[in-house]
């Protein structure tokens, strides 16, 4: 090798040393030390060579995970299933102009016991819907308002109560725990009072 190659390949070296590595000086100068990027103009010494890290933040262990989470979707839909958007349960509920109808419905003189406490209970399941209890749809809220509806006749209001009971009892679990409770309570109240009940003396 030719010393102007030797000199050459020295210089090239020195560039690539200065791309991937800072370098600094350890200075003393009239008994107080400072550090520069500078060799000293009178007392001090080289310090190591800092090798020099990027600023770039290593995303790739998330992208990896959003392509394996995509590639698991793109495998339950060619299997026929749902994904986590499509598989997430719909539930319609009664708007508050809805609601707000039902409750000018209850103050009605003209309802009967039975039918305004059905209504009021109506009124009951329609804001535990809002609040995202249960699993209605439209027709099912048709149901209910239908039944609301023939509460004001004078026949057919019993059938319709049985209906939408039915309806909530299927859309809503609790609810129809409470429900078949209460007609439970209802049947041991019938019986007691046919115990209890004594014939007029007019018909002894």
């Amino acid at each position: 090798m030719t010393k102007l190659n030797s000199i050459f390949f020295a210089v090239l070296l020195s560039a690539c040393a200065a791309t991937s590595q800072a370098q600094v000086w350890k200075c003393t100068t009239d008994g107080k030390t400072h550090y520069s990027d500078q060799p000293c103009a009178a007392k001090g010494e080289q310090m190591r060579p800092q090798s020099l890290q990027s600023n770039v933040i290593d995303t790739s262990a998330d992208r990896a995970a959003a392509e394996r989470a995509k590639a698991a979707e793109q495998q339950q839909q060619a299997n026929g299933m749902p994904s986590s958007a499509e598989a997430a349960p719909s539930n319609y509920c009664p708007s508050d102009r809805d609601i707000t109808a039902m409750e000018t419905k209850v103050s009605s003189i003209s309802l009967s016991p039975d039918a305004k406490r059905f209504v009021q209970d109506e009124i009951r399941r329609a804001r535990q819907c809002q609040k995202g209890q249960g699993s209605y749809s439209a027709s099912d809220w048709n149901v209910s308002k239908q039944a609301v509806d023939a509460q004001s006749s004078l026949t057919g209001g019993a059938d319709a109560r049985r209906r939408a009971e039915a309806m909530h009892s299927a859309a809503n679990v609790s609810e129809g725990d409470r429900i078949a409770r209460q007609r439970e309570a209802e049947e041991r109240n019938a019986k007691r009072g046919g115990l209890n009940y004594q014939a007029p003396l007019r018909d002894r």
